[in-house]
């Protein structure tokens, strides 16, 4: 059962047009496994399916990550998401050349973050999340903090809380009960 959209959030989440989060800590359980040229990442399947709801309502779903992994690209190829950054950069700079070119605005974004380099684009976002696991100076700068742990379906907490908050909820449940 998901928690209550808190009151205090509900304004914020309704003028949300941009998924942003980091990939490493939120979108997995920050585990990398490497060898002889090999590299794996444990993705959740429901944060996955979740990004693609938020897409099929129109809110655009872009990742920011600090290392690039072939992981990461092939995952998100996979899930088709609209802008993957991955790049040692500053986090911000990054979103703001998306911000740019989608004409969204900072208020109109989400970003899901679990650790310092995620700590700029959080202060700058309408609504700053983080996963249950994330270190505490992350926990304290979001709006809200999942109770799902990061790669473990924090992402699909959040996704499913904006989508009930934009009354785009419903509408999905009917669809998929046809």
């Amino acid at each position: 059962m998901l928690p209550e959209i808190p009151p205090y959030l509900l304004a914020g989440l309704r003028r949300i047009k941009f998924f942003v989060c980091d990939v490493d800590g939120v979108l997995t359980d920050a585990t990398v496994i490497m060898g002889e040229g090999f590299e794996a990442k444990p993705f959740h399947i429901r944060d996955g399916f979740g990004l693609r709801l938020l897409q099929s309502a129109d809110i655009r779903v872009g990742w920011i990550s600090a290392r690039p992994s072939t992981a990461t690209t092939e995952r998100a190829n996979d899930l088709k998401i609209d802008f993957v950054r991955q790049s040692t950069k500053p986090k911000v700079g990054l979103i703001e050349e998306l911000l740019a070119q989608t004409g969204v605005a900072w208020p109109e974004v989400l970003y899901m973050g679990d650790d310092v380099v995620d700590l700029g684009a959080m202060k700058r976002a309408g609504v700053a999340v983080a996963p249950a696991d994330a270190i505490p100076e992350v926990r304290a700068a979001a709006h809200y903090v999942c109770r799902l742990a990061g790669g473990r379906g924090a992402v699909r907490e959040i996704v499913d809380l904006l989508l009930r908050a934009q009354g785009k909820w419903e509408p999905l449940i009917a669809k998929f009960s046809e």
